[in-house]
């Protein structure tokens, strides 16, 4: 089978393509023929070694796939070959064959696009455990959602929409902004052209914002997080700005409201069935329409490279995905 490698630590075209022995799957296993893999932010960084998680070199990019089971392992009675699935593995989508095991998998309906599938675990999976699960949102709350044009913000826009929340997209970019309108949101600010703290106070009203989904840090951080209302939640996701904030935590105290630390990964780890179910729940979220799954554009496997630079250049919309 064709694999992507990182042998080396380094950026998107140290990459490699490697022939490699097709897997087999052991007891409680299966091989999944894969049909796209979906790519994020944290693949940019894993490549490079600046990622929490470190798998060993040589590894495979990729933490999330949609394929078809060609192979089961003894005792795996709840899969059968031809059946569509997917699955997350944090890292080692990359190629055209995984072994992973059966219980791990998610079904994925006959009539939702296996392209669209792959990508929607990791984005809209965090999206459902911060904003559902670690920040409690209730219907009727304001919520506002930074780099909402990107693959997770957009997750959280239609997410949000979901739960009930009124959602104010914040992005780089008046397109940026207007594509997440497009998706559901209720608002929108550019904090390029306006101040972001300014315009969260008078979007969200005496009350504040209840609650920011903030996945880009860097100087918007602090300003979302001073636009909070009495009790607001800021939900710490990422740093895609590449600047970690330095946070006055005099104002968590002021505002008597949290910070709260979200890592999907870590979550799936220690509660797969949390994790099955929460996939589960996405895919008859697609399936019926209510998120869009949307894709920016797709790329052969071959090309991981030039996808990932895509990411790494904060040009996308959406997902990128690698389709074999």
């Amino acid at each position: 089978m064709k694999a992507i490698l990182c042998e080396r630590h380094g950026p998107p075209e140290d990459l490699v393509v490697r022939t490699l022995a097709d897997p087999e799957a052991g007891p409680g296993e299966v091989v999944v023929d894969i049909a796209a893999i979906g790519l994020n932010f944290f693949d940019t960084l894993i490549i490079r070694d600046m990622y929490q998680f470190k798998p060993p070199l040589p590894f495979s990019p990729g933490a999330e796939f949609a394929g078809h089971v060609s192979a089961l392992g003894a005792g795996v009675t709840s899969l059968r070959v031809g059946d569509r699935v997917a699955g997350y593995m944090t890292a080692g989508a990359a190629r055209e064959k995984v072994v992973m095991a059966a219980d791990l998998l998610a079904s994925v309906p006959d009539d939702l696009d296996l392209v669209k599938a792959a990508g929607l675990i990791v984005t809209y999976g965090t999206a459902l455990y911060a904003l559902r699960d670690r920040g409690e949102l209730k219907a009727g709350e304001t919520l506002a959602v930074l780099g909402a044009a990107g693959g997770v913000g957009l997750a959280a826009v239609e997410i949000g929409k979901i739960l009930g929340a009124r959602v104010i997209a914040c992005a780089s970019s008046a397109d940026k902004v207007e594509f997440a309108r497009a998706h559901g949101a209720d608002a929108g600010i550019d904090y390029t052209a306006e101040n972001l703290k300014a315009r969260l106070k008078a979007l969200g009203g005496e009350g504040g914002i209840d609650m920011v989904f903030d996945p880009v840090g860097g100087e918007q951080s602090e300003q979302a997080l001073r636009a909070l209302g009495w009790g607001g939640r800021l939900m710490v996701i990422g740093f895609a700005s590449g600047s970690i904030p330095k946070l006055p935590l005099n104002l968590l105290l002021l505002k008597n409201c949290d910070a709260r630390g979200v890592a999907f990964g870590s979550k799936t780890r220690a509660d797969p069935a949390w994790s099955r179910a929460a996939v589960q729940e996405l895919m008859a979220h697609a399936q019926a329409g209510r998120i869009s799954a949307h894709v920016d554009s797709t790329f052969p496997l071959a090309r991981c490279a030039d996808a990932l630079d895509e990411i790494a250049g904060r040009r996308v919309k959406g997902k990128v995905v690698l389709t074999v």
